[in-house]
């Protein structure tokens, strides 16, 4: 993994922590219920296994390897499809399960994704998820930021909402990258930022709103305005994720710790915030019992 950009690895591994920790969440509070999590009680579990987030994140950056920066739709989709069948037990949702089983099977990956939701294409958040190291690789040109977290999106998710979603926490992230050895941008200004090159749509009003949340805003307030995931959507999800992100720029432990607390997509809301803010802090401040209980990454090599 040495041969990547310092912000992409810090990225990939800012996000593997976020689903790891995240993913651990949804037992905890079926088990013990919000007490462990105002307590802050960390999971109890020997290893934090990460799920599909950190299963496609390594895909795509893979691809990114492999493709200098560009991606080839056609090649990751396979990609996409053949990680799914080597490991198909790390949280995929429904609808992916029938989009990699039949991308793997040889059908067309547009004709798949475009059919799915009687044609409207799923607008989940997992185009989403994985996307930050992207915007770490491009942040010296927002605009292949946009476009290429735009093309590994089309890939799995159909709906301009999922794909805006990516492209949303691609251009945060490369943000955040540029940021890197000076002052954190304000979260208002950060958000504004992102929220300027997206299209219009309900992504884009969702990080406008958190743009213009005040600083004293709850995180369970957040959470209710903006959705922490509960649909599992890109609008509902990545908003909260990115506000969570913006207002922890200088800090992946707490920032992790705060987006946990608004519940909902737990992995994924994590996985975002964590990808983001690591791709300006990088992952070396964590605890060390998070670096041990973590899962390892494996090898990161062009396949």
């Amino acid at each position: 993994m040495t041969n990547l950009p310092a912000a992409v690895l810090d990225s990939l591994h800012g996000l593997a922590f976020g689903d790891a920790f995240g993913d651990r969440w949804f037992g905890i509070l079926r088990r013990e219920g919000p007490a462990a999590l105002e307590a802050r009680t960390l999971p109890r579990e020997e290893v934090w296994r990460w799920s599909d987030d950190t299963a496609q994140a390594l895909v795509l950056v893979r691809e990114l390897a492999e493709g200098g920066g560009a991606v080839d739709q056609d090649r990751l989709a396979l990609r996409l499809a053949a990680a799914y069948a080597d490991d198909m037990h790390r949280g995929y949702g429904a609808s992916m399960h029938d989009v990699l089983r039949r991308i793997g099977a040889g059908e067309p990956w547009r004709e798949v994704v475009a059919g799915q939701f009687g044609g409207l294409g799923s607008w989940g958040n997992g185009a989403a998820m994985r996307a930050a190291p992207l915007g770490a690789w491009h942040a010296a040109d927002l605009d292949a930021a946009a476009g290429q977290a735009a093309r590994q999106g089309a890939v799995s998710h159909h709906h301009p909402e999922a794909v805006a979603g990516a492209v949303a926490v691609a251009l945060a992230a490369a943000l955040a990258t540029r940021s890197r050895g000076g002052p954190a941008p304000a979260r208002p200004d950060f958000l504004s930022a992102v929220a300027e090159r997206l299209p219009d749509g309900d992504v884009r009003s969702g990080v406008r709103i958190a743009a213009r949340m005040p600083e004293r805003t709850s995180v369970r307030h957040a959470a209710e305005v903006l959705g922490s995931g509960y649909r599992m959507s890109g609008p509902d999800t990545v908003p909260y994720a990115l506000w969570c992100a913006a207002g922890h720029l200088d800090d992946l432990h707490e920032g992790l710790w705060f987006t946990v607390a608004g519940r909902g997509d737990i992995d994924t809301t994590c996985a975002m915030a964590g990808g983001v803010i690591a791709a300006r802090t990088g992952v070396a401040t964590l605890p060390s019992a998070w670096h041990a209980a973590r899962e390892p990454l494996p090898p990161l090599v062009p396949e």
